[in-house]
Order: C-alpha cells, then sequence, then structure tokens
C-alpha cells in the first residue's frame, strides 16, 4: 500500500502491483503537502496548505481530528515511532510537537529564520531534524 496527497486536496491509499485506489479522504481547503501512516497503520497523519494538520482513521476513512496552530501552510508532517506524537514544519517558520493523546501542541520550535520545509523524527529517539529555506537544518531534542 502506498500513501499520497496532492493539488486535488485528497490523500489515497493505493494498492500494488495493480495500481488500484482502495481509500479516498478529503477534507483539507488547499493542497496537500504531506501524509504518512501512523507506526500502527490505523490512522495516518496529513498536512496541507490550508495551515492544518490533519488525523484520519482509515476504518472510517473520515478526519478523527484536525490540529490548528500553524498561521502558514504546513509543508510536512511526520509520526515519532511510538505513535503518540506528530511533527509539522510550517512556512510560518515555526515546527510544532503535537501530543495526539491529549489533541494539543506540546511544544512550538522557533529558531529557523524563514519557512521550514521538513521535519522528521529521527528513529526511536527524542530528536527532530528540520530544514528551512534559511539554508539550515536544525536538530531539535524534544523531551
Amino acid at each position: 500500500i502506498v500513501l499520497t496527497g496532492g493539488d486535488d486536496r485528497l490523500w489515497k491509499t493505493w494498492g500494488f502491483p495493480d495500481g488500484n485506489i482502495l481509500l479516498t479522504g478529503e477534507g483539507h481547503t488547499d493542497w496537500l503537502s504531506g501524509c504518512c501512516f501512523r507506526p500502527s497503520g490505523t490512522q495516518l497523519v496529513t498536512s496541507s496548505g490550508d495551515s492544518t494538520v490533519r488525523l484520519w482513521d482509515l476504518s472510517r476513512c473520515g478526519c478523527i481530528l484536525t490540529l490548528r496552530g500553524h498561521s502558514r501552510a504546513v509543508h510536512g508532517c511526520s509520526w515519532h515511532s511510538c505513535g503518540d506524537f506528530v511533527a509539522s514544519a510550517s512556512a510560518d517558520g515555526t515546527s510544532k510537537i503535537w501530543d495526539i493523546n491529549s489533541e494539543r501542541c506540546r511544544y512550538t520550535l522557533r529558531g529557523h529564520k524563514d519557512s521550514v520545509n521538513s521535519i522528521e523524527f529521527l528513529p526511536f529517539s527524542s530528536t527532530v531534524v528540520t530544514s528551512s529555506t534559511d539554508k539550515t537544518l536544525s536538530l531539535w531534542d524534544v523531551r
């Protein structure tokens, strides 16, 4: 199964080798910039030009949580390996760590001088790496 998101504001899961669409989700009001499966595989997270991050339940094909807090487009998202936290990177120059259980922002990471374009948790750690239009990479300890 492959997960995609695009300018059509939809995420889709595709089965291979046939390439058929298995599931489609809609709800964002602008393009999708990122999407990834929760480590358990039962949910996914998407990021969008509409400045939100959304959590989706695959069994219901529906959005179960919308995370708001960025003031501009969200360029990327990533799950922590434990499955309880999501990271987001935004054109507003910040990144956020979201606690999925409490449904709130745990940390806002400030330090880049321009748009944050990508974010990833390093596997099985509390370290996040971000990249920015300011031509820097940053490592963050989010404990």
